[in-house]
């Protein structure tokens, strides 16, 4: 999917439902980042953030991306995808329904998202929850290192 997918109207949304909507950009994880989210986040575990010590000791030979940061990166399809959606006056993330770890990512990989939408339900006359599936996959990697479901509200 190389061309920008503009959908106008929570409608034309709907017919996307068990569509891919979008293959997202590449990211590329750097140290920089990785030490960056575990200062946000606490998680200073040696495997992220020594990189010495992951030369020595870890099987990777390097640290790896948190899971969590992973997430982080790829979970949304509106910062990470040539796709505009409908126009709301609000976007809201509404949480996750399950999330799986199923790859590790190295310092220095490319990963981007996958985006299928799974479901849109209407709130209220204004507000409706968007559930998006997120595949996270890793340039020249053969099998996803995320899978995800995303909830979000959007309020016209």
């Amino acid at each position: 999917m190389s061309d920008k997918v503009v959908i106008k109207t929570v409608e034309e949304l709907k017919t996307w439902v068990g569509k891919e909507v979008a293959i997202g950009n590449w990211i590329t994880i750097t140290q920089d980042l990785i030490n960056k989210f575990a200062e946000a986040s606490g998680d200073y575990q040696w495997i992220h953030v020594d990189v010495e010590r992951c030369k020595k000791e870890s099987p990777f030979k390097s640290t790896i991306a948190h899971g969590n940061l992973t997430f982080c990166v790829l979970s949304s399809i509106a910062r990470n995808a040539d796709v505009e959606l409908p126009p709301a006056k609000m976007g809201v993330n509404y949480g996750s329904n399950k999330i799986r770890y199923t790859g590790i990512v190295p310092v220095g990989s490319r990963v981007r998202g996958r985006y299928k939408l799974l479901e849109v339900k209407d709130v209220d006359a204004k507000t409706i929850m968007v559930n998006w599936g997120v595949t996270g996959e890793i340039e020249g990697g053969e099998k996803p290192v995320l899978i995800a479901e995303t909830l979000s509200r959007r309020s016209a």
